[in-house]
């Protein structure tokens, strides 16, 4: 047998015998502190998921993308589909003709662009409030659009008129309870707006009647917002030029829409409802600076409990890691003993932690959906896998100096004194 084969048979024996001491001891002489150590790695990856999940549902969109809809296209970052790029962000270009043209296609039963926009809405005896108005296109079916119904909006949107904005003004919006709680309004008030480009609507402030107020629980995530119909919106915010919009939502069969949308918008990015892209955390600050804090505290929490056990466990261990010594097994050996039993327990501590971290984003979301928002307020992607097992072996490796140090300082004639 040559040296290299002698090399691997010794390490595979340093493993086998590695992992047969740390399975003992799991269960049987030192449970407690194994027990222990890959409880709080578990604790501390569950978190982690979690808030990570919560990171990446934030940076998907929030409350203002919180809908039903199939398939969803948005503008990429890259692109230029919009005439204020780099002020207010890509929007997506020539959306109502293209929705027109989405409708007509087999397998998509309903396709609208959305709008938002920030504007102060004013009843006659209250003082303005700013609330975020979402334009959409309604068909009459029961849709969600930002966590709202939009029943209560009439069909259709007469006022883009083929593409005119001359056609008549609805003039409604469908308020969320947070909104209307603001606003003191009910179904039926009349509300002024204000907003840039508004003024141009014949000199006057322009008004809108509130069709209806969502239920509480029903949507809006607690967030001051409000439905109105596409091309008024437009209009009002001087959107109407290109026919701008920040994303373009569709119902009907995944696979139909899919292939429609990427039809008509080659260059936007289209998304099937259900998927989740973890590369959006790197798009949003406050979702990216929530993910980097977590991922800072679970390695050091992670690594602070693990160094600190697995060197007590160690410094019992050490009559143990002398009889080691004694029979042969060089220094090296030794600490690599040491060294795969702090990777063991790291990842067992991060495979229990993953599956509470699905179980708390599960937990999140039903209490939210509960409380104060029903849409998804934390997702869970399968990415999240190898990232928590990948943050805690670089926990153990951060921590495993420590317990090695200790280790090392074991001397095989005082330990078989004692």
């Amino acid at each position: 047998m040559d040296a290299e084969s002698r090399r691997r048979t010794r390490w595979r024996g340093v493993v086998g015998l590695t992992l047969s001491r740390w399975w003992r001891r799991a269960t049987r002489t030192t449970r407690g502190r194994i027990a222990s150590t890959v409880a709080a790695v578990a604790l501390t990856i569950a978190l982690l998921v979690v808030v990570t999940g919560i990171a990446l549902a934030l940076a998907d969109g929030g409350m203002a993308t919180a809908d039903d809809a199939d398939v969803r296209i948005t503008p990429e970052e890259s692109g230029t589909l919009s005439s204020v790029d780099g002020v207010e962000g890509p929007r997506l270009g020539a959306t109502n003709e293209r929705a027109a043209a989405i409708r007509s296609r087999d397998g998509v039963e309903h396709a609208s662009p959305v709008l938002v926009e920030t504007a102060r809405l004013e009843s006659t005896d209250g003082d303005p409030r700013t609330v975020r108005l979402i334009g959409l296109v309604p068909d009459g079916e029961s849709r969600t659009v930002a966590g709202l119904p939009t029943t209560a909006l009439e069909p259709g949107d007469p006022h883009y008129a083929n593409g005119s904005y001359e056609g008549p003004r609805n003039r409604e919006l469908v308020l969320s309870p947070t909104a209307a709680e603001r606003l003191d309004a009910t179904a039926g008030d009349e509300l002024s707006v204000s907003m840039g480009g508004m003024e141009r609507a014949g000199g006057t402030t322009p008004s809108v009647t509130v069709a209806a107020v969502a239920d509480e629980g029903t949507g809006g995530g607690g967030a001051p917002i409000a439905l109105v119909h596409l091309s008024e919106l437009q209009s009002f915010s001087g959107a109407e030029t290109g026919e701008l919009a920040d994303r373009l939502l569709l119902w009907g069969e995944a696979d139909a829409a899919r292939s429609a949308a990427t039809d008509v918008y080659p260059a936007g990015a289209v998304e099937v409802a259900g998927d989740t892209d973890p590369s959006t955390l790197f798009e949003d600050g406050l979702a990216f600076a929530t993910s980097v804090i977590a991922l800072l505290v679970g390695v050091t929490v992670c690594a602070s409990f693990v160094a600190t056990t697995m060197g007590m466990t160690v410094d019992e261990d050490r009559r143990t890691l002398a009889v080691l010594e004694s029979v042969g097994f060089p220094t090296r050996s030794r600490l690599a003993v040491v060294a795969v039993s702090t990777g063991i327990t790291t990842l067992v501590g991060s495979i229990v932690g993953i599956g509470l971290g699905m179980a708390g984003i599960v937990a999140v979301n039903a209490v939210a959906g509960a409380t104060v928002a029903p849409g998804t307020v934390a997702h869970f992607h399968p990415v999240f896998v190898p990232y928590a097992i990948g943050v805690a072996l670089v926990a153990g490796l951060v921590a495993v100096p420590y317990p090695l140090a200790v280790a090392a300082r074991t001397a095989v004639l005082e330990e078989v004194a004692r």
